[in-house]
């Protein structure tokens, strides 16, 4: 009898690790299904922040386009002037 007992005792055991799994498999699923919630919202979030990061960048890049003209521009007519001063001084004109 007492290996019956021994028995019973031994299937008790493994019937509750089991139960353990399951239980412990069950949370993991669950924090899985978690983190996928988690990444869908951050996610989301990434491509908010991209499409206002596109935008800046957009703006940056044509404020420098206009920049670059002016600077141009700028440098012309001092080219211009210069040139101007250098041809009235060797009486070219």
């Amino acid at each position: 009898m007492s290996e019956l007992h021994d028995i019973d005792r031994r299937v008790a055991v493994l019937e509750q690790i089991a139960a353990d799994t399951r239980q412990a498999l069950q949370d993991i699923r669950d924090d899985i299904r978690g983190m996928r919630a988690e990444t869908q919202g951050l996610r989301g979030e990434m491509q908010q922040l991209g499409t206002g990061l596109r935008s800046e960048l957009q703006q940056i890049r044509l404020q420098q386009h206009a920049d670059f003209r002016w600077l141009l521009r700028f440098m012309i007519g001092g080219f211009v002037g210069v040139f101007a001063l250098l041809a009235h001084g060797l009486h070219w004109f």
